[in-house]
């Protein structure tokens, strides 16, 4: 029997074929082990989860598409458009929820209603949850125009939503604390300071309805405006002109006890607020859209936090917080505090801004 060499190089590449397969026996099982698992969520306060929503669409831009919280869980959900952006979110410890509009898509969505003849009744507001623009029509909706909302709706596709309210929307003047003038009743939403010296805060209409306001029907002054805007924006700024009222930064609860402010903030959709006005007292609900538009008979108003917290006629210019945070002055809406509705409130932060004022 004849013997084949098998030369030294032939031996290293078959040692070396070897160690291969021994290598890859090594490594197969661990081919087959578990990939690391998403961060779980964390939980969040109100306030931290709306930082936190700021932070990070401040970071990733268009790759976000809007965000809400989620009172139950108190977790932060973040629309998101990429893997990228979902991973990013997962990292802050947040939800990341992928979406199919992008927030330039739902903002040009809005801007066309805006850009079409206005009807009163209506409202829009941009809902993270649905990833839509949700409109709104009130009762007084009806016939040509109901059939022209209905026809832009459409022509927005899936981008928007059309929701019925049983209600009519409008600001709640008739009517924090009461205040009166000449025989109209609003509330007083947050004690503010301007230049040193003390002012309030309370809605643009009835700012602009009534100049000098007192604290009891028929009472002495204890306050003139110094300006107002309505329609636009909802916001008026009040200068105390009577030195013997108190004027501590809190809100009346109507049980006896106030709640402390001690700053302003921004909300986010889902957050659980609370609203202090002179004809229903204390209410609380959900934030469920930002940016909202309202077309009211008197005109359009812009920028607003939509809720599902009731309030009634008398309850305008009143408070809407969350804990020591100031959040907004109640403008208007539809239903009342026994039926519900949708009420709309001018954010604070944009009347601080406007008139150079702080929480104090």
């Amino acid at each position: 029997m004849k013997h084949r060499r098998i030369t030294r190089r032939r031996i290293a590449i078959a040692g070396t074929s070897a160690a291969a397969v021994v290598a890859a026996g090594v490594l197969l099982p661990h081919a087959n082990a578990a990939q690391p698992t998403a961060p779980s969520p964390k939980a969040f306060a109100p306030a931290a989860a709306a930082q936190l929503a700021g932070d990070l669409t401040s970071r990733l831009g268009d790759r976000t598409a809007g965000s809400y919280y989620d009172a139950k869980t108190k977790q932060l959900v973040v629309n998101v458009l990429d893997a990228t952006a979902d991973q990013k979110v997962q990292d802050a410890g947040a939800v990341a929820r992928t979406v199919q509009h992008t927030m330039a898509e739902l903002h040009r969505s809005a801007e066309t209603l805006k850009a079409q003849p206005r009807i009163p009744g209506t409202a829009w507001s941009i809902d993270p949850r649905t990833n839509q623009v949700v409109v709104t029509a009130d009762s007084t909706v009806k016939g040509a125009q109901l059939d022209s909302l209905t026809k832009s709706v459409k022509a927005l596709g899936g981008t928007a939503q059309l929701h019925r309210s049983a209600g009519r929307f409008k600001p709640f003047v008739a009517g924090g604390d009461a205040i009166f003038a000449d025989g109209a009743r609003c509330s007083l939403g947050f004690n503010v300071v301007k230049d040193g010296q003390p002012y309030f805060l309370t809605a643009g209409h009835c700012g602009v309805a009534f100049k000098s306001w007192s604290g009891s029907s028929g009472g002495q002054e204890i306050g003139n405006v110094e300006a107002a805007t309505f329609p636009g924006h909802d916001f008026a700024l009040v200068k105390y002109t009577d030195a013997s009222v108190a004027h501590p930064s809190s809100v009346d609860l109507y049980n006896g006890s106030t709640q402390a402010i001690t700053k302003a903030g921004d909300p986010t959709v889902g957050q659980t607020v609370q609203r202090s006005g002179s004809t229903t007292q204390v209410h609380d609900g959900t934030v469920t859209g930002l940016d909202a538009t309202v077309n009211y008979q008197e005109g359009s108003v812009t920028g607003l936090i939509q809720t599902n917290v009731c309030a009634e006629p008398g309850d305008s210019g009143g408070a809407l917080f969350s804990g020591d945070t100031a959040v907004g002055l109640t403008s208007g809406g539809s239903g009342d505090c026994t039926n519900g509705g949708e009420t709309f409130f001018q954010p604070v932060t944009a009347a601080l801004t406007e008139y150079g004022a702080q929480i104090g």
